[in-house]
């Protein structure tokens, strides 16, 4: 689980909470009509901009800035080192028993281990990280969309509070309940995009991100591998896709 969305997300709503009670009844906050025209629009608009079976997996693409983990990149650089040991020694037939959880790196050793090209492999494997992006894409954008229709919807439900209250101004009891519903929606809509959908997507593009550049480092490794490189070369080669702190020294032991 990745603590820091379940942290800033829990915190968002402790700090919205704690600031109403402050400031009076949170029971004033909750309006049933203001609910439904923000989520209520969000959704529909989101219906209409995605296909079904996109806007049924968003869910799915959702728990991924919650629960999805990558392996840290020095990890897979280590195990990559290990398996070019092994090829070094022993062949690259002896790769093709040799435990890989990642599936993505487990094909890759399969292509080097079945005897293909250098360059087919490349294609191939830089092929289906560029389709995987894509597919992220879907989820990312969603929730983008999802971020710009609520506050949109926001501001509908503040013109329908706003209409009912300017066609109602004779009767004095019927312009409070109109005013909550052109404040609140307006309130529900920006805490929703900024505190929930923009959020989400923001995350999964960094997630996106950090598994482009993992499959990147993949493929770079499988290909060292492919080609013979020397296992103490190819980790220096590997450690250029870490940020410098993180780069272990030349010569460094384990």
């Amino acid at each position: 689980m990745d603590l820091g969305t379940v942290v800033g997300l829990v915190l968002g709503v402790v700090l919205l909470l704690g600031s109403i009670l402050v400031g009076g009844q949170i029971g004033i906050f909750i309006n049933i009509p203001s609910i439904l025209i923000v989520i209520g629009g969000t959704i529909a608009a989101t219906f209409i901009r995605f296909s079904l079976n996109e806007v049924l997996g968003s869910v799915n693409v959702a728990m991924k800035a919650f629960f999805y983990k990558l392996k840290p990149p020095e990890e897979t650089i280590k195990e990559i080192v290990t398996l070019a040991n092994i090829a070094r020694r022993e062949g690259l037939l002896k790769l093709e028993k040799q435990p890989i959880d990642d599936p993505f790196l487990k094909k890759a050793i399969m292509f080097c281990v079945d005897g293909h090209e250098a360059d087919f492999i490349e294609e191939v494997l830089s092929k289906e990280v560029q389709l995987t992006t894509q597919r992220h894409e879907v989820g990312i954008n969603m929730f983008k969309a999802m971020g710009d229709a609520a506050p949109a919807f926001g501001m509908i439900g503040t013109l329908i509070g706003l209409v009912q209250m300017l066609s109602s101004m004779e009767d004095p009891k019927s312009i409070g309940p109109a005013m909550a519903v052109a404040l609140l929606t307006t309130l529900y809509g920006a805490v929703m995009a900024n505190l929930v959908f923009l959020p989400i997507a923001d995350k999964l593009s960094h997630r996106s991100e950090e598994e482009q550049l993992t499959k990147k480092l993949i493929i770079e490794g499988v290909l060292g591998i492919q080609k013979g490189l020397n296992p103490r070369v190819l980790e220096e080669v590997l450690q250029t896709f870490l940020p410098p702190k993180k780069r272990k020294a030349p010569g460094a032991e384990e």
